[in-house]
């Protein structure tokens, strides 16, 4: 049987959002920088003008390819990671860039493509059983050797996202215990911030009664259920000792502000105060292109990277705000069809994971800007400044639009 052309099979659609969002972005850079009387927007214009040749190499390569070396070009990742530690560049404190003249590449952006090769090859195996413990290990062990690399970067954003490698995870067999007790996790710990720990006990043991006696007379556990009520204890007494030692001071004045604890608007509050001030000032309709007061005031710092989305709110309004949203959710929800309809098993956990890695981003993002997470410094994709970003988000999803038109083509 002769093989079908790849090329008649691209999706389009995914094409037509993705190239939406990248102008929709650049434009929103170029008004956020453009009184600064900065360069990023023409920087930006380059990094995007680069990005064509990019996606052709990325479409050019044969489909299989990916699947072939997903363990090499993981491997490459990891050095590229462990890289930095000896001749990475250290900017805002951070140490996730390689110096190449007047650009910086940072090699985390690339790494979360890697890892989700590396996880759908890995799970694509038909050996993989993720009931069984030793499978879990290793398929955590993948998603949890870049993460042991960036946090002492320190880049916790970056970190961050690969917690939604979990939910993969979830889709492709792993029990739902693991989802829950992660959930359950940063919600005791959220609580005990909030709360006096003897509070978040009673409550712990008020959920676990009502469980206990809510389940079938045959699976009721006392034994069990004493076990969940001391590990809860356990972890609550421990949340103050994590919190002040292990957390540093800036990630505690986020959190403590975040939960209403602090009230700081000229100092650690102030991005997120200023943010939340220029999107409330766009109100419906927005202010106009270019007509933003606070963003042509320089009010809110960081605004052509992680803080973009207030441009949008200021002088887009809700109006605009929502088409920007609805196009994020259109790629989401596209891409999520795309997985389902794949014929092989590494594409469609691949698809997954660009999917969950692109929501992630655009969650965290939104959610930091409007007030309602801790800044930690997550871009939203393809609107926030930055080289790496942008190829690394392309790369991501390019990749799987080949697997996708290649797909006429599988069995």
């Amino acid at each position: 049987m002769k093989n079908q052309s790849v090329s008649n099979n691209i999706d389009w659609i995914s094409i037509v959002i993705y190239t939406l969002l990248v102008i929709l972005g650049w434009l929103n850079i170029y008004s956020s920088s453009l009184s600064s009387m900065e360069d990023t927007y023409q920087k930006q214009l380059i990094f995007i003008v680069l990005t064509i040749p990019l996606i052709f190499v990325v479409l050019s390569v044969d489909g299989k390819f990916y699947e072939k070396y997903a363990s090499i070009i993981f491997i490459i990742s990891l050095l590229s990671l462990v890289g930095l530690f000896a001749f990475g560049k250290t900017i805002a404190g951070q140490r996730c860039w390689y110096a190449i003249g007047s650009f910086t590449l940072q090699p985390s952006e690339f790494a979360k493509a890697a890892t989700s090769l590396a996880l759908a090859k890995y799970l694509s195996d038909t050996q993989i059983n993720l009931k069984e413990v030793s499978r879990q290990w290793q398929a955590l062990a993948i998603i949890l050797l870049p993460v042991m690399l960036i946090l002492p970067q320190p880049d916790p954003g970056s970190a961050l996202i690969y917690s939604i490698f979990i939910i993969v995870l979830y889709r492709e067999g792993l029990p739902a215990w693991y989802v829950v007790t992660g959930f359950v996790t940063v919600l005791l710990f959220i609580l005990t911030l909030v709360l006096e720990p003897q509070y978040v006990i009673l409550i712990g043991l008020a959920v676990l009664v009502i469980v206990h006696f809510k389940s079938r007379l045959g699976d009721r556990n006392i034994v069990l259920s004493s076990i969940l009520f001391a590990l809860i204890t356990a972890f609550v007494f421990s949340v103050d000792y994590v919190f002040d030692n292990l957390f540093k001071q800036h990630h505690r004045d986020r959190f403590n502000i975040l939960l209403g604890k602090t009230v700081d608007m000229k100092g650690i509050g102030y991005n997120t105060n200023q943010s939340e001030i220029a999107i409330g000032s766009g109100g419906w309709i927005g202010k106009g292109f270019l007509e933003g007061t606070q963003t042509k005031g320089g009010f809110v710092p960081e605004q052509h990277t992680d803080y973009i989305f207030t441009t949008v709110g200021e002088e887009w309004g809700f109006a605009g705000s929502l088409v920007v949203i609805a196009l994020f959710a259109g790629l989401f929800l596209r891409i999520i069809y795309l997985a389902e309809r794949q014929k092989t098993k590494f594409s469609r956990v691949y698809g997954y994971c660009v999917a969950g890695i692109l929501f992630t981003h655009f969650f965290v993002n939104i959610a930091m800007v409007v007030g309602i997470f801790p800044t930690i410094g997550v871009p939203l994709p393809f609107f926030s400044y930055g080289g790496s970003g942008l190829w690394g988000f392309t790369i991501l999803l390019f990749i799987f639009i080949k697997m996708d038109a290649n797909k006429v083509n599988e069995w």
